[in-house]
């Protein structure tokens, strides 16, 4: 989601100037202290103190955090007089940020992006029947569309970049399984492998649906513990419900959608054995529906860049809070 006066006359005239020399070098050294040699506080409060456009008057709590690193410094007051040098009006130091652990540092996650829109293109290839341990399914199908002609594919692509600029910058490694840079495809079971292949902490299946127009509502599916031939979940079928269940929160939240009025008896969530992404993936993974697409509510925010970006919020954060753990 971010501180000269002069005297005139007399004998006193020779200690005064020695003063006036003496300070504001004594200041000049203190600043120079804070800027680049004091070990204490962040970096950026270092960077605050040593600024010369710090306000005399500003109190300890107004210039940075505070702490032991305001502890000996000079009076405010002095500060007043003492005359620029080198040293008091030099830039401070750019912040270091290279140090930051981002919370996703060192995680994979796998963005599936629905369908292919050339997959229309290609009948015979995505009609060839692959195995799903449960049973054989078509290698892929062309997805549906809005009834202005959106095509879900469009829009799994457009959102799955916008998670994954997200989690690029909160620090995780992640990887499309397709990137619109195919003829058709990849098959169901294609996908499931690249996310194995990735070792993945984490994989979606971004989808939007084609049920009937009065339906409408975003829901997630997560994979039921089966072992029939090829497929076996019954590592993953928990931390994928887990997966499922805090994504299905962060989603309603970013976007306001509501669960889905036509299927998982209105809690948002399903499981099922019948999906070949899901059946034969060995990292925890799940579907989500983002809404109805042939429902006109559902639709007019679907083809609304600024609903998907917030559905990519969505989407980005409940990936995030599993992956730290978290609800």
């Amino acid at each position: 989601m971010f501180r000269n006066e002069s005297y005139g006359g007399g004998k006193g005239r020779t200690l005064i100037i020695a003063v006036a020399v003496v300070v504001p070098a004594c200041l000049a050294g203190g600043l120079v202290y804070h800027a680049v040699g004091h070990s204490g506080g962040s970096e950026q409060d270092s960077a605050v103190r040593a600024s010369p456009t710090s306000s005399p008057s500003a109190s300890p709590t107004s210039a940075g955090t505070g702490g032991d690193d305001q502890k000996g410094s000079a009076p405010q007051a002095d500060l007043a007089g003492a005359a620029p040098t080198a040293q008091a009006t030099a830039s401070p130091r750019p912040l270091n940020t290279t140090g930051v652990k981002k919370p996703l540092a060192g995680k994979v996650v796998v963005l599936d992006p629905g369908h292919n829109l050339n997959n229309a293109k290609h009948t015979a290839e995505i009609n060839k029947l692959v195995n799903i341990g449960t049973a054989r399914k078509e290698c892929d199908t062309t997805g549906t569309e809005t009834n202005s002609g959106y095509a879900e594919a469009t829009y799994t692509l457009d959102v799955a970049h916008r998670v994954r600029a997200i989690l690029l910058a909160r620090g995780a490694q992640v990887k499309l399984t397709y990137d619109g840079d195919r003829a058709f495809g990849p098959c169901v079971d294609e996908r499931a492998r690249i996310g194995n292949g990735a070792h993945a902490d984490a994989a979606l299946s971004i989808h939007a649906d084609g049920a009937p127009a009065s339906a409408s509502g975003f829901h997630v599916i997560a994979p039921t513990s089966v072992h029939v031939g090829i497929a076996d979940t019954r590592k993953i079928a928990a931390p994928s419900y887990l997966l499922a269940t805090t994504l299905r929160s962060h989603f309603a939240a970013a976007t306001g959608e509501h669960f889905a009025d036509y299927l998982g008896d209105g809690t948002g969530m399903t499981v099922r054995d019948d999906l070949g992404g899901l059946n034969l993936s060995t990292v925890p993974k799940v579907f989500i529906e983002c809404g109805n697409m042939r429902n006109a509510h559902d639709a007019t925010s679907l083809t609304d860049s600024a609903w998907r970006q917030h559905a990519a919020q969505g989407i980005a954060d409940g990936l995030t809070a599993f992956l730290e753990g978290k609800r």
